[in-house]
């Protein structure tokens, strides 16, 4: 009994503890930046099958989600219960943790991911979304986030009421809408013996394991190239495409931002007009129950001044919320890319100075 009660906490099957980071295994990786390059530039989704153990959201399996999801004919959920019951027979984790979602130039912030994690977590509380940048990762960093909405969001979300007011009382800014978790990638005892014994294995020695043997001929190679071989890539002054791509989207961002900012505005001046007109309504009724009560007269009856003149109703603030997540997440990409290149052409204007 105490070791049942000691892997049932393990485990979590109540789900008290909360997730504080994300294990991926390193095929679920290779298999999700697999996919999603394969499709670039076309955004690509995906399930995540694993276990939540101990606050460790462990991911070990994944498959992708067929191009053609957005027909009329296609089932989504038909076509998972297939996978994760042919997965179950071949005895590999069918446990649904959440999905993933390709993205370029870290343009993800949008109505349609939202909507689909927020289902994601009502169903499944510990559901985690993982986020791929194909452009990023094509400059030699690999870029994957695990992404989750915050409890705030999930509450204004399920009563579907983004006013100002309720924005403030709940201090929901854009900057909090999601919340990012530290991933970590793990490789099995057998992938780690054979990265051991690649890496310390002797140049002209020849590598043979179970699966895999390979020759290294010394005499092709040269053995006087010199491993430090001067590279002059770091003195071109060129902008890097990746920032200027990065500050067209943001110009586009931008313009979509102003153009919410404008409808708010019409909102405004539309309620200051409404509001108008009820004070001088209100007015003009008091002045004329002042003469009739001068003359002897009965006042006029009050009527609901309310359901006469309507104020139209806030607009929602989501896509607000949304895009200024997304000037931000650009702004920061520019930032970091940037830096180098802005370092250069100053060190250039001091020397030719």
């Amino acid at each position: 009994m105490p070791a049942n009660k000691e892997l049932s906490a393990a485990l979590d099957i109540e789900g008290t503890v909360p997730i504080h980071s994300v294990q991926l295994d390193a095929m679920v990786v290779l298999k999700i930046v697999k996919h999603c390059r394969e499709s670039a530039p076309t955004t690509v989704t995906g399930q995540l099958m694993g276990l939540d153990v101990n606050g460790v959201l462990e991911v070990t399996h994944s498959f992708p989600m067929p191009k053609n999801q957005d027909s009329e004919d296609f089932e989504g959920s038909q076509y998972q219960l297939q996978m994760m019951r042919c997965l179950r027979e071949v005895n590999v984790d069918d446990n649904s943790v959440g999905w993933y979602q390709s993205t370029n130039m870290g343009n993800f912030m949008n109505q349609s991911l939202i909507e689909h994690q927020f289902e994601f977590q009502q169903a499944l509380s510990k559901s985690v979304l993982i986020i791929h940048d194909v452009a990023r990762s094509s400059m030699g960093n690999l870029n994957i986030r695990a992404l989750r909405l915050t409890p705030a969001f999930m509450k204004l979300y399920k009563e579907k009421k983004f006013t100002t007011e309720a924005l403030a009382k709940a201090k929901l800014t854009f900057s909090n809408i999601l919340e990012e978790l530290p991933v970590t990638i793990r490789n099995t005892a057998l992938l780690n013996a054979l990265l051991f014994e690649l890496e310390t294995s002797d140049d002209s020695a020849e590598i043979s394991t179970s699966h895999l043997t390979t020759y290294k001929n010394s005499a092709s190679s040269s053995s006087n190239k010199s491993v430090l071989t001067p590279s002059f890539d770091m003195l071109e002054l060129s902008l890097d495409p990746y920032v200027a791509k990065n500050l067209e989207n943001l110009m586009d961002t931008i313009d979509d931002h102003q153009q919410e900012q404008g409808n708010y505005a019409y909102w405004q001046r539309s309620v200051e007009r409404e509001n108008k007109k009820k004070a001088a309504y209100l007015l003009n009724r008091k002045t004329e129950n002042a003469r009739r009560a001068q003359i002897g007269q009965a006042p006029l009856p009050n009527e609901d001044v309310d359901a006469q003149f309507k104020l139209p109703a806030e607009p929602s603030r989501l896509d607000h919320l949304l895009i200024s997540g997304q000037i931000d997440n650009y702004c920061k990409q520019i930032n970091e890319f940037a830096g180098p290149t802005l370092g250069k052409l100053f060190a250039v204007g001091e020397l030719q100075k």
